[in-house]
C-alpha cells in the first residue's frame, strides 16, 4: 500500500483551494464580456422575454401605444382601436392555424357568438331583446369568450376528424349556419334589418362612450390596448409552454407526434377552444365604438379578413398577428386614397370609386404578395432588419 506524505497532503489541499474573491471576479468577467444573447438553460431560452433588448423594446412599444391617444386624432384612434380588437382575434386564429396547422374559415362565427353572448349578457332585461342586466365589463366580456369556446368545443369532435382542404369547408359551413342562426333568432340578434345594440362598456360608474375628460375614442382605446396586451400574454404563455410544444408538434407531423405519445384528438380540442376563446372576446368588443351590429357582418369576408391577418402578419408569431391586425385595420384609409391615383377603378354605377371592391382587392394582393415574396410576413420583414444591424457592419 502506497502512502502519501503529509506535505503533499497539504499541497494538494492548497492547489484546491480558490484564493479569495477569484469566483465572483470570474462571474463579474463573464458578465460583462460576455454574450448576453447566448442561452445557458432550456427555462432561459423559453422565457417570455429572454433578453434584455426585447425587455426593454417591449416596454418602450407599450407605453408608446398608452400615450398616443393624447397626440392623435379621434378619427384615426377609433380606426386603431378597432385595430387593437382585431388583434385579439388574429391571435386566436394563428394559435388554430399557425401553431396547430388546423385550417380554419369559421373565425367569423365564433366572433358573433361572442358578440351576441356579450350583449345578451349586458343588455336590459327590459329590453326588446334578450338581456341580464350585468354591465360589468370583465364578466360580459369573458362571457362572450366563453360562450365561443363552448361553441368551439361542440364543433371540435367533428373538425378534429379532418384535415386541409375538408376541413377548410366544413368550418366554411359555420358561417353559412351561423348567418341563418344570428338572422333567424330575432329575440337574441334584433334581425338583419334592425340589429341590436352593443355592450355598454361602464367601468366603476363611468360610461366609456362618453366624453368627459377624455373623448369616447381615447378611453375607448385605452380599454382595448389593456385587453389586447392581457390577451398576448396569455397567448405567449400558451404557445411557450407543453400544450404550445404539444401544438407545434402535431402542425409539423401528426403522426409522428401520435406515435411519440400526443393525444392528437385532445390538443386539436384545445387548439379550436382556445381559438374560439379569443374570437369571443374579440367579438364582445369589436362593435363598442359602433354602437350597434347586425348578422351582415359574419359573413364569409370576416374570416378572409382574419386569415389575411395571419398570413401578412406573420404565422405562429403573436407579434405577427398585432400587425396584421393593425395593416387590416388600416387598409380603408389606404383604399380611401388610392382611386384618387387610379381613376380607372370606379363604379358603373354613378362613376365614383368603389373603395369596397378597391378593399376586397387589396386583401387579396397583399395576401400573394406575403406569400411570394415574404411568406413570414411582416414579422419576417422585422426580423431580417433585426438581423441586418445586429451584424452591421458585416452583413451579408
Amino acid at each position: 500500500m502506497s502512502t502519501i506524505s503529509p506535505q503533499r497532503k497539504s499541497g494538494q489541499r492548497k492547489s484546491a483551494q480558490k484564493p479569495e474573491g477569484t469566483a465572483p471576479e470570474a462571474r463579474r468577467s463573464r458578465r460583462v464580456w460576455g454574450r448576453p444573447d447566448l442561452y445557458t438553460s432550456y427555462r432561459q431560452d423559453m422565457a417570455m422575454l429572454n433578453t434584455r433588448p426585447k425587455q426593454l423594446g417591449v416596454l418602450a412599444i407599450v407605453v408608446l401605444a398608452a400615450l398616443l391617444p393624447l397626440t392623435t386624432s379621434d378619427d384615426l384612434l377609433k380606426i386603431l382601436g378597432t385595430g387593437l380588437v382585431l388583434a385579439i382575434g388574429a391571435i386566436g386564429l394563428n394559435l388554430l392555424v399557425g401553431y396547430a396547422g388546423q385550417v380554419s374559415l369559421g373565425h367569423a362565427f365564433f366572433v358573433g357568438v361572442g358578440a351576441y353572448a356579450a350583449s345578451a349578457i349586458a343588455g336590459d332585461p327590459e329590453g326588446r331583446y334578450i338581456g341580464f342586466g350585468i354591465d360589468v365589463v370583465p364578466v360580459w366580456i369573458l362571457g362572450g369568450g366563453i360562450a365561443a369556446a363552448l361553441a368551439g368545443a361542440l364543433v371540435a369532435p367533428i373538425a378534429t376528424r379532418l384535415r386541409g382542404l375538408y376541413l377548410a369547408i366544413v368550418t366554411l359551413g359555420l358561417v353559412v349556419i351561423g348567418g341563418y342562426i344570428f338572422t333567424e333568432w330575432r329575440d337574441l340578434s334584433g334581425g338583419a334589418q334592425v340589429g341590436r345594440e352593443a355592450p355598454q362598456p361602464v367601468i366603476l360608474g363611468s360610461d366609456l362612450t362618453r366624453d368627459g375628460a377624455f373623448t369616447q375614442e381615447q378611453k375607448l382605446y385605452w380599454l382595448f390596448l389593456v385587453v389586447l396586451i392581457i390577451s398576448a400574454v396569455l397567448a405567449r404563455n400558451v404557445a411557450r409552454s407543453r400544450i404550445g410544444r404539444a401544438l407545434a408538434a402535431v402542425r409539423d407531423r401528426d403522426v409522428a407526434a401520435g406515435v411519440m405519445g400526443v393525444e392528437l384528438g385532445k390538443y386539436k380540442l384545445i387548439a379550436f377552444v382556445l381559438s374560439s376563446f379569443f374570437a369571443g372576446v374579440c367579438g364582445s368588443l369589436l362593435f363598442v365604438a359602433n354602437g350597434v351590429f347586425g348578422p351582415e357582418r359574419f359573413t364569409l369576408l370576416l374570416s378572409v379578413q382574419f386569415i389575411a391577418m395571419v398570413l401578412i402578419g406573420g404565422v405562429a408569431t403573436i407579434s405577427g398577428s398585432i400587425m396584421g391586425a393593425m395593416l387590416i385595420a388600416l387598409l380603408p384609409r389606404i383604399s380611401a386614397e388610392l382611386p384618387s391615383f387610379l381613376p380607372f377603378i370606379t363604379s358603373a354605377a354613378n362613376e365614383h370609386p368603389n373603395i369596397f371592391e378597391v378593399e376586397i382587392a387589396l386583401y387579396g394582393a397583399l395576401i400573394v404578395m406575403f406569400l411570394l415574396f415574404e411568406p413570414r410576413g411582416l414579422f419576417g420583414i422585422w426580423v431580417r432588419i433585426r438581423t441586418y444591424w445586429k451584424s452591421f457592419p458585416f452583413s451579408y
